[in-house]
């Protein structure tokens, strides 16, 4: 929690929002894994605070409406969510239990600014500002997958329309056939922290 408040100034119901984030994952990942468990004591720097990053690069405006795609356990949706209560959050994995885990947080948290739903990718209809994505697939088949779920020409935000993806590692060959397209930014240079030193935010813009 700590970590958080040295970056973020929350308010009083967003501080306790987060609070209750490690006591919930901890209760529900004993009946359905969603979070690796070695990872549950630091969910706050591994999960939200990862998640929060993609608030240090774009701040959402309110009526912005969001695809967290892939969410497994809910991230980066249900950290942003907290952030950015007047932004809409459409949350979606093909794991009936995954969904079922994050319905279960989301409304313990008193979020009012997030849908969940269990659907492939490919069977997605509506159309988004942005699709943000973590830890899901590798950046060709999300693209792939996001191409037509982005809104064009409708950008409102300080960036255009587009997909953010939370990424890590050599990411070389994976972003090789992008290279013009994409835009990287080290999560270090948002947050100090060592694990964060091979973390990246990939966007990709397209309105």
């Amino acid at each position: 929690m700590e970590a958080i408040l040295k970056y973020f100034q929350l308010n009083a119901k967003q501080q306790s929002q987060i609070r209750q984030i490690q006591p919930l994952y901890h209760f529900w990942n004993q009946k359905i894994n969603v979070v690796s468990r070695q990872d549950i004591e630091n969910i706050y720097q591994h999960h939200v605070l990862h998640s929060l990053a993609i608030s240090k690069f774009v701040e959402f405006l309110p009526n912005t409406q969001i695809l967290d795609l892939g969410t497994g356990g809910g991230f980066p949706g249900i950290p942003l969510a907290i952030m950015y209560p007047d932004v809409h959050f459409h949350l979606v994995d093909s794991i009936d239990k995954k969904v079922q885990v994050v319905e279960a947080i989301y409304k313990a948290l008193g979020l009012r600014n997030i849908t969940v739903e269990q659907i492939r990718a490919e069977d997605i209809k509506e159309k988004y500002d942005f699709i943000i994505t973590r830890a899901v697939a590798d950046f060709m088949i999300l693209y792939e997958w996001s191409i037509n779920l982005i809104r064009r020409g409708l950008s409102f935000n300080d960036v255009p329309n587009g997909l953010i993806a939370l990424k890590g590692g050599n990411l070389e060959m994976e972003l090789a056939p992008f290279k013009q397209l994409i835009y990287k930014f080290p999560i270090q240079d948002y947050f100090s922290e060592s694990w964060f030193y091979d973390k990246y935010i990939v966007f990709m813009p397209l309105d």
